[in-house]
């Protein structure tokens, strides 16, 4: 892929990037962040933070997990929230119950809910890619009660190819066969699955875990998801970077 040249955004990016295994979701997250300067958000990662600082919701979260329970949803939507707000880009809890106004160029989020929902900053250094959450419709609506993300990215596999006969599947970027279409071991030729076009997406995405693809509907039905596919990871790249200048360049 030749080098784009970096571009600054014209307002704040709240994204999600979606995409099966293998699909090269890594990757294509890699690049995005390098090229628009955004900041990465890992859900793990903040949940680590908030353990190791001994956090109120920190040490909540650790109880839970050391009688091998599960982190609720509402408890990840706060420590993810308390992030964003601890960096100044969406409004705290106690901003909105009392009344304060955030500077920044702030847009208020909802549908009709602005007295419960936070609003973001709109400010371009304000940008985020957020990592691992949400998984789930469920967890979706649950974030979708604080803050909105304003862009989800569905990365579709049409990457791959497979020989019918075994199921062997090859990736054409990280696992590709030796012999271009060809299977390695029988040397039959390789197919690729028919249903690529956007109106059977739907279709695709019962390969993912049940839980993906009513989040995928629920963004949808939002009007914030939006496909792309490619053979390789470097088709896809510029096809992200142009859609991503256009909503928020």
């Amino acid at each position: 892929m030749s080098a784009a040249v970096p571009r600054k955004l014209g307002k704040a990016a709240r994204l999600i990037l979606v995409g099966a295994p293998g699909a090269g979701k890594g990757t294509q997250s890699g690049r995005l962040l390098e090229h628009f300067k955004l900041s990465a958000l890992s859900s793990g990662d903040i949940l680590r933070d908030n353990v190791r600082k001994r956090t109120a919701l920190g040490i909540e979260a650790e109880t839970v997990m050391r009688s091998g329970g599960l982190i609720s949803d509402s408890v990840m939507v706060r420590l993810i929230v308390g992030e964003l707000a601890k960096r100044g880009w969406v409004q705290s809890r106690a901003e909105l119950t009392s009344g304060i106004t955030m500077t920044g160029g702030l847009e208020v989020l909802g549908h009709g809910a602005v007295a419960t929902k936070l609003a973001a900053s709109n400010c371009p250094t304000s940008s985020f890619l957020l990592d691992g959450f949400p998984r789930t419709q469920k967890q979706a609506e649950s974030l979708d009660q604080e803050v909105d993300m304003n862009l989800v990215i569905l990365e579709r596999i049409s990457n791959r190819m497979v020989h019918e006969p075994s199921g062997r599947i090859y990736n054409l970027t990280w696992n590709p066969p030796r012999v271009p279409g060809i299977d390695d071991e029988t040397g039959e030729p390789l197919t690729r699955r028919p249903d690529d076009c956007p109106e059977t997406f739907a279709k695709r995405l019962k390969q993912y875990d049940d839980a993906t693809l009513p989040l995928l509907e629920h963004y949808d039905k939002a009007g914030i998801l939006w496909t792309v596919d490619g053979k390789t990871s470097d088709e896809i790249t510029p096809k992200l970077i142009a859609e991503i200048d256009r909503r928020f360049g």
